[in-house]
């Protein structure tokens, strides 16, 4: 269970870990075991990422993730996904009580990745009280909504998580670095309404999963943007098509779509937001900081999957 879910991703979150806590400590040598801890992080926060992952793609009622039957679809599996979520999440602590008790910052760890579980939990709340089946109702869906959604579903744990741990590695207080958090916050925003976009725009081959976000009636940030441009024939059509599983239905939004030139919208979206970052990076006061940061947006920008 744990070989089939917790490796097998990117491993962007768990690698951030590591790539920030050098670009922190300003190009002096890591020991081994400052290594070894860094790593250790990296791994609870793409055990956090499995947990997440396994029950979200039941609640989806998802087919595939990175590449292969989502967990609860393999055989002899089932509804069993649920407790192997559970137990996901609780080698966290005990992956920490075994690496950091004796650590300053140690109490400051496990009340991070508490907070953290608890927004993106609630962004998930959020996401599906919005989506709920039977109480279809587009009107709902606003950039406000989205954005809401968005900040506390994926950006606290996918940016500032990593980044937090690195900086409590080097001895921050992070009280003291609400701009960091407030930027990477932002490129979440970035990252999801990407994923939106790849969700129907990308390569099923690439991206490693097929998107179902037109079917599942979810809140994405091409509906949204749809129902903003969209004149009243438009809107009817979206309100009659969105959310049907019936292909030749998500065949039409998507033409929809295509035909309110959605993809020069994102294109757009996708160079003011890196330019917005951008300057809001350098005006930091601390230059090993500002590496941190590009160094996260240099891997995300123009991603195809």
């Amino acid at each position: 269970m744990l070989d089939y879910n917790v490796p097998g991703g990117k491993l962007n979150r768990g690698l951030s870990v590591i790539d920030s806590y050098k670009l922190l400590s300003e190009g002096k040598n890591l020991t081994e075991n400052e290594v070894f801890l860094a790593s250790a992080l990296g791994w609870c926060i793409e055990w956090l990422q499995a947990y997440f992952l396994v029950l979200d793609d039941i609640m989806d009622g998802s087919h595939t993730r990175r590449g292969q039957p989502c967990w609860f679809r393999v055989d002899k599996v089932g509804m069993i996904a649920v407790n192997d979520g559970v137990v996901l999440r609780n080698h966290i602590p005990r992956i920490l009580k075994n690496h950091f008790r004796e650590k300053a910052y140690y109490v400051d760890l496990l009340e991070l990745f508490n907070e953290v579980e608890f927004q993106t939990s609630s962004g998930q709340m959020i996401d599906l009280i919005t989506t709920l089946q039977g109480e279809k109702d587009l009107s709902k869906y606003t950039l406000p909504v989205h954005r809401r959604i968005v900040q506390y579903k994926t950006a606290y744990y996918s940016f500032y998580l990593p980044v937090a741990c690195a900086l409590l590695m080097a001895g921050e207080n992070l009280d003291d670095h609400t701009l960091v958090k407030d930027v990477l916050i932002e490129m979440g925003t970035y990252f999801q309404v990407q994923d939106d976009y790849l969700d129907c725009f990308g390569d099923p081959e690439v991206i490693g999963k097929i998107g179902t976000d037109i079917e599942d009636f979810k809140c994405s940030w091409l509906v949204v943007q749809a129902l903003e441009r969209a004149n009243e024939d438009q809107k009817k059509f979206l309100y009659e098509n969105y959310g049907k599983a019936d292909p030749a239905c998500v065949a039409k939004i998507k033409a929809l779509y295509k035909e309110l030139d959605l993809e020069t919208v994102f294109a757009e979206y996708e160079s003011k937001s890196y330019e917005k970052l951008i300057s809001s990076i350098e005006a930091h006061p601390s230059k090993a900081v500002q590496a941190v940061l590009k160094s996260f947006l240099g891997k995300i920008y123009k991603r195809q999957k």
